[in-house]
């Protein structure tokens, strides 16, 4: 700027006029105590986020929190709010991780179920008793599989619970085709016995029981398994 304009400055900043306060100026001097603007540089580009990069430790923290909350209130205490306390994680890192609460709920479940056993006691018969038995037992008696039940309602308004939900159901009724195809080997099937259509009716009951809340006591299991083992076997 050249010429005195009394002691007043005016300074084009982040596109807008701003009045500054300084000293008398000649010319083209710029005081040493009010440095020149420096020339503007490329923008950097954006460091990739790491944000979504989980970590272990607090995974492990937060899918504790979530069943310690299930087993002392049930799914009606597993809030985003509660677990990230109970956890001493950021709300923020939740909702990176698992965007709600169904989500959540979905992988305390997934979780809980890493000591399933694939029962292979060389007769259908026991081997459906054993694999029944435990999901029921699972779905009974250990909090995060009495969520399940919350887990079906989730599902049927989030698109993304219900596939993650679907997909665990596809592994776990694939297992119980796989006690019938080993079955098939061993002859134990009736002539013309579609293995999918026996294993849809074995699962088609677990989860009719499931969601009327009617699943069967331990010592009542191997009467309804013949039942539903009717026509199956040779």
């Amino acid at each position: 700027m050249k010429g005195r304009i009394g002691t007043m400055r005016i300074v084009y900043m982040n596109d807008a006029f701003r009045f500054v306060n300084v000293r008398l100026v000649e010319e083209d001097h710029v005081p040493s105590d009010h440095p020149a603007p420096m020339a503007s540089r490329p923008a950097e580009a954006p460091r990739a986020s790491i944000g979504a990069r989980r970590n272990p430790a607090t995974e492990e923290a937060v899918l504790a929190a979530a069943a310690e909350l299930l087993a002392e209130g049930g799914p009606a205490a597993l809030t985003m709010e509660a677990v990230a306390k109970r956890a001493r994680a950021g709300k923020a890192t939740l909702y990176r991780w698992w965007p709600n609460r169904g989500r959540l709920l979905l992988a305390v479940y997934a979780a809980s179920k890493a000591g399933f056993v694939i029962p292979d006691t060389g007769r259908l018969r026991d081997d459906l008793i054993a694999y029944v038995g435990q999901m029921l037992h699972h779905w009974r008696d250990v909090p995060q599989g009495r969520a399940m039940r919350h887990l079906i309602a989730e599902a049927q308004s989030d698109a993304d619970v219900m596939a993650a939900l679907t997909e665990m159901r596809n592994e776990r009724w694939q297992q119980i085709r796989d006690l019938f195809r080993r079955a098939s080997a061993r002859g134990e099937l009736a002539a013309g016995v579609d293995i999918e259509m026996a294993e849809e009716r074995i699962a088609a009951q677990a989860w009719y029981w499931l969601l009327t809340d009617q699943m069967p006591v331990p010592e009542a299991l191997p009467g309804r398994i013949d039942q539903l083992m009717l026509g199956l076997t040779a």
